[in-house]
C-alpha cells in the first residue's frame, strides 16, 4: 500500500517527485491525470496524503480534490497542490475542497519533507 499519492501529466515531474520520496523511506504510487488519481485512491486505502498538479488533462487537480471530499466522502486524505499556479482564486477553490497547502514548482523536497512524514503519520 502506498502512503503517497503523487498525481502530475509530467512524467518529469512525477519521477523527480517519486524518487525524492521513496528515497526518504515513504511508499509511493502515481497517477498521469485526476480521473487516474481518484481510481488510484479509491483502490488504495492506505493513502494519506496526495500531490497534485492543477493543469492536467481529463481532470484538473483542484477537481479531483473537490471529487475525492464529495464523491468519495473521504476528508481524511491530506491533499497539498504542487503547482506552477499561484493565483489567488485558485487557493480560494483548493481551501474550499480542503487543500492543505500549495507548493510551487519547481518542486524543493528537502523544505517540506517533514510536512510530508508529519501527514502521512
Amino acid at each position: 500500500m502506498a502512503q503517497i499519492l503523487v498525481v502530475d501529466d509530467s512524467s518529469t515531474v512525477r519521477n523527480e517527485v517519486g524518487d525524492f520520496l521513496k528515497a526518504n523511506g515513504m511508499n509511493v504510487a502515481f497517477a498521469v491525470d485526476g480521473r487516474d488519481g481518484l481510481s488510484k485512491l479509491k483502490a488504495d486505502p492506505g493513502i494519506k496524503l496526495i500531490l497534485c498538479d492543477v493543469n492536467m488533462p481529463n481532470m484538473d487537480g483542484l477537481t479531483m480534490a473537490e471529487k475525492v471530499r464529495s464523491e468519495l466522502g473521504n476528508s481524511s486524505v491530506n491533499i497539498i497542490m504542487l503547482t506552477t499556479e499561484n493565483s489567488a482564486a485558485m487557493k480560494e477553490r483548493g481551501k474550499a475542497a480542503g487543500i492543505k497547502g500549495w507548493i510551487v514548482k519547481p518542486f524543493k523536497g528537502e523544505a517540506a519533507i517533514a510536512t510530508f512524514k508529519k501527514l502521512v503519520g
